[in-house]
């Protein structure tokens, strides 16, 4: 069957957000999310696991009506592996193995990572771009070598949205957090110091944010949030920098649920410009987590290497970009 006919179905499970998204070759025809949220602290893996149980049902059923077909069209089960919360990675695995059995369909499991690099490249057009990788477990700075997505640099402590989301608990904000920092900092004006940490082309975050949540007593709430995004944009827009000139690439895809902030987007936009080079940045409603990456990633997959065998879907917890082999793209 050619690529761009095959329909894919992808589910997405890996931590708070439960997705459902269904691709026909590269059109999207439904991307449907249901995100748990908790009653206070972060996320609780086993209540995020029983959220997608109880919703998973009624997010296929959505996306299968927002993309007008019915469940006997669907060519292709794909599901993310991992990385991720155990107990919500099970819960994804188990659904799409069922899903895969009672439709009669091939099943692919997928790296969560390199999904979001993937669709981030077919909505936008990059080629061959250093990522940056932002989200609530992950920060890492990506581009493709010698048949892998090697990581250039990464976080060393807490991911930049978990970052966010903690500093945002300390501050009085409700889940997620990274919203609502960026909101407040949009009204800040002063900068205050705190610790900026880029160690080669890794970073640490730790430090930042207790700084910055100590930082709360004794300044405005808006100039707390303005100076840590400030700092903590700089350090990764460094890290993108060395990465590209160490590289030698001209293009940088900005991808990942913290992606939608708009901040980072004009710092990476400005020192690419700098560089004469390429600036992407993945389409806000694909930028958190989704089943239409799995689908995507699902169909190259699948295309380049066929269907898993159904023994062989289990998760893997920490299921590193650079330990998968790219092998559908030149």
């Amino acid at each position: 069957m050619p690529l761009d006919t095959m329909i894919c179905l992808g589910i997405e499970s890996t931590a708070h957000t439960f997705g459902v998204g269904i691709m026909d070759g590269e059109e999207v025809l439904s991307n449907v999310t249901d995100m748990y949220i908790p009653s206070k602290g972060g996320i609780h893996p086993r209540e995020a696991a029983e959220h997608h149980s109880k919703v998973c049902d009624k997010v296929l059923d959505r996306a299968l009506e927002e993309a007008g077909i019915g469940k006997e069209e669907i060519d292709l089960v794909a599901f993310s592996r991992g990385p991720g919360m155990p107990p919500c990675l099970r819960t994804g695995a188990v659904f799409a193995r069922s899903l895969a059995l009672s439709l009669d369909v091939p099943i692919v499991g997928v790296n969560h990572c390199i999904a979001h690099i993937e669709i981030g490249k077919l909505k936008t057009g990059a080629e061959d771009p250093v990522t940056l990788y932002v989200s609530g477990g992950n920060t890492q700075v990506i581009a493709l070598s010698k048949g892998k997505y090697r990581v250039f640099g990464e976080v060393l402590d807490t991911p930049v949205g978990n970052a966010l989301d903690k500093f945002g608990r300390e501050a009085g904000l409700e889940h997620p957090g990274g919203p609502k920092v960026e909101k407040l900092a949009s009204r800040g004006s002063k900068y205050i110091e705190l610790p900026y940490s880029v160690k080669g082309m890794d970073m640490s975050f730790s430090g930042l944010m207790t700084e910055a949540v100590r930082k709360l007593d004794s300044e405005k709430k808006e100039d707390v949030c303005y100076s840590l995004q400030e700092t903590m944009f700089a350090m990764l827009t460094e890290a993108v920098e060395r990465a590209m000139a160490h590289a030698g690439k001209n293009e940088v895809l900005l991808t990942g649920g913290v992606a939608a902030n708009r901040r980072l987007q004009e710092m990476l936009e400005t020192m690419c410009r700098e560089r004469n080079a390429e600036f992407y940045t993945v389409p806000h409603e694909l930028a958190g987590d989704n089943g239409t990456m799995m689908a995507w990633l699902g169909i190259l997959k699948y295309r380049s290497t066929g269907a898993d065998d159904l023994e062989e879907t289990g998760f893997i917890q920490n299921w590193r970009t650079d330990e998968v082999d790219v092998t559908w793209t030149e």
